[in-house]
């Protein structure tokens, strides 16, 4: 019997019986593998979620008790769960459902996220207005082990520990990071410690030590502590209950029905499997953790053929290896993304060189500037999207000590799939307007390579430098990269007509909207700008005085951007010029295609060709 297209609600799951749930659970592995086989997403994660989503949907009264997920990239059995199911095969497409938590898809989407560690101070939020309007419902946070390495979590920890509020945190540990203690003493002492006799005789036993000799209180702590895992959480004010298998759908069922009635905040420690059920994805779940082409589910091989062109990311990765042997002062940093980032390369070569502070970018940008004030040459690899979690620690720790300091901001620009959450669209707007920074960004993959070494070379501040995610144009690259003149931008087409003035992967479209424009008669000139923080002045300037019509075109937002920047130029000049920006408009950009999002827009070749015959239109 197919249990799954009976589930439309949890309502429907909670008609179920223990045995039936358990079917429901390999139907849900068998339908991931089926979907994500032929639509890329997040992987192995979710399928180390499915029984722990059917065990909460079933304990708790979703959607009035509130269910929130930390990062979300493991919730895709939760969205099965709450009538996505038929609507899966378009998740990450343009037009189709998140990949993550998203509060305008669904009402059991209680809190949208995409980066990490910020479940529980969303819960103790929801909690602590609950309690304010005086509400009854139970509020439940999930967060990944890796999540717990963000310093978020744990203030958030602190404070609801410290107002004991009625929540719980239920610890997905799917790397066995934390617990040494698993097997059947675990397994019986969690049950034990779950259950209501326990509880009690606990109360009891805490009334009778408040009347015996302090001395006796700390034979009967530190007992306690040697036999029960968790006491870190303890000292937070959690009552912790585990680790337990987070595949046993008996145990957690059995488990959550105990601590649901409890009004401590409380931590439930589960242990999970990445991949679990898919054996591809159980032997490299980092492999597998999101998969980006169609792939043959028995053998993991991929359908799609592979680019030949490189990735931004390789050449960025192998650039810095390179100039680290000749360099020893070279160091590299990453939050937790050492694969993503392509440091691992670095890391294999050099790891006495090579630090990962986990999912901490504020620690990562101080650490940096640390290393910088000791005569070393920091570089710290993260997506742009992560880059404005540590936004207080670039202003205060890097640039008002004018360290040098280098971010590699990796996914800059829109990324596609990931959507709003991960479109790198922000940073020449928080970084542009802060003293000292040198802001650029490669038109290709060969001038990254030459902005590594223009970065890693530049002692006299921080230098951030963007890249898109993907692979480059496919234009050769040097052998021995040379560094670029700082603030020099450079001209790869003459045309009285238009001044086409345009920063990193936006050049190339540029230049072939110039081509187009001069077979109808629009002569371009077209820029690659380079540099955002410093603009060539001396060049930009007197151009756009004598063609007086400028487009500029950037991958990024409009709101102080790329041309925003130049705009603020013309006025210092004086330069009186028709200008027309193109980029991304006050909004927040949803998931899908990039070629289908640049294009709607407005700044693809099309786009560009547009606004050219627009400004000649002017009088």
């Amino acid at each position: 019997m197919n249990f799954l297209h009976q589930i439309d609600s949890p309502d429907d799951l909670r008609k179920l019986s223990k045995e039936e749930m358990k079917l429901l659970a390999d139907e849900i592995r068998q339908y991931l593998i089926s979907v994500l086989s032929q639509t890329p997403g997040h992987f192995a994660p979710n399928f180390g979620t499915i029984e722990l989503a059917i065990a909460l949907h079933k304990v708790f009264n979703t959607p009035h008790d509130k269910v929130i997920w930390d990062i979300g990239h493991q919730a895709y059995p939760h969205k099965i769960l709450t009538g996505r199911r038929d609507q899966l095969p378009s998740i990450r497409q343009h037009g189709g459902i998140s990949g993550f938590l998203h509060r305008g898809e669904s009402e059991y989407d209680v809190f949208g996220a995409g980066h990490s560690s910020t479940s529980l101070a969303a819960a103790l939020g929801i909690a602590s207005a609950r309690d304010l309007k005086q509400e009854a419902f139970k509020v439940v946070a999930v967060i990944g082990d890796g999540g717990l390495t963000g310093g978020m979590a744990f203030e958030a920890m602190n404070v609801a520990g410290d107002y004991e509020k009625d929540l719980i945190m239920v610890l997905n540990d799917n790397q066995m990071s934390i617990s040494a203690t698993v097997g059947a003493f675990a397994k019986y002492f969690s049950r034990l410690t779950a259950s209501p006799t326990y509880n009690v005789f606990r109360t009891k036993l805490k009334e009778f030590l408040n009347h015996v000799p302090s001395d006796a209180r700390q034979v009967v702590k530190r007992l306690e502590a040697a036999i029960k895992p968790g006491m870190l959480f303890e000292e937070f004010g959690f009552r912790y209950f585990g680790p337990i298998d987070g595949h046993d759908l008996d145990l957690l069922l059995e488990m959550f029905t105990h601590v649901k009635d409890l009004s401590h905040p409380i931590l439930v420690h589960v242990l999970t499997k990445k991949g679990k059920g898919c054996q591809i994805a159980e032997d490299d779940p980092v492999g597998f953790y999101s998969v980006s082409n169609k792939f043959n589910p028995a053998t993991g091989q991929s359908l799609t053929a592979g680019s030949t062109t490189p990735k931004y990311t390789d050449v960025f990765s192998q650039t810095l290896v390179k100039l680290a042997k000749t360099d020893q002062r070279l160091v590299a940093i990453t939050a937790a993304m050492p694969t993503g980032t392509g440091l691992d390369t670095f890391q294999n070569e050099y790891p006495d060189r090579f630090f990962d502070v986990g999912l901490a970018e504020q620690c990562a940008v101080t650490f940096g500037a640390g290393l910088a004030t000791e005569n070393l040459k920091p570089v710290i690899a993260i997506y742009s999207t992560f880059l404005q979690r540590s936004y207080d620690q670039i202003v205060h720790d890097v640039c008002i000590q004018n360290l040098p300091v280098t971010f590699a901001l990796d996914r800059a620009g829109l990324v596609g799939a990931d959507g709003p959450t991960h479109h790198g669209v922000f940073d020449f707007s928080y970084l542009r307007h802060l003293p000292h920074i040198v802001i650029m960004a490669p038109k290709d993959e060969n001038e990254l390579q030459s902005m590594v070494k223009t970065a890693v070379d530049y002692e006299d501040g921080p230098v951030a430098l963007r890249y898109p995610r993907g692979s480059g144009v496919g234009v050769p690259l040097s052998d021995q990269p040379s560094a670029l003149p700082i603030g020099k931008a450079e001209v790869l087409k003459e045309g009285l007509d238009l001044l086409i003035l345009a920063i990193g992967n936006r050049v190339y479209p540029g230049l072939e909207a110039a081509n187009v424009l001069m077979d109808i008669g629009i002569n371009a000139t077209v820029i690659n700008a380079r540099f955002v923080k410093p603009l060539d002045i001396d060049l930009i300037a007197p151009l756009a005085e004598k063609i007086g019509k400028v487009i500029t075109v950037e991958d990024h937002v409009l709101a102080g951007g790329f041309g925003s920047a130049v705009i603020e130029m013309f006025a210092d000049q004086g330069i009186s010029a028709h200008v027309r920006r193109l980029g991304i408009p006050d909004e927040f950009v949803e998931h899908g295609d990039v070629k289908v999002l640049y294009n709607q827009y407005g700044y693809d070749e099309q786009g560009i060709i547009k606004a050219g015959q627009d400004l000649l239109s002017l009088e």
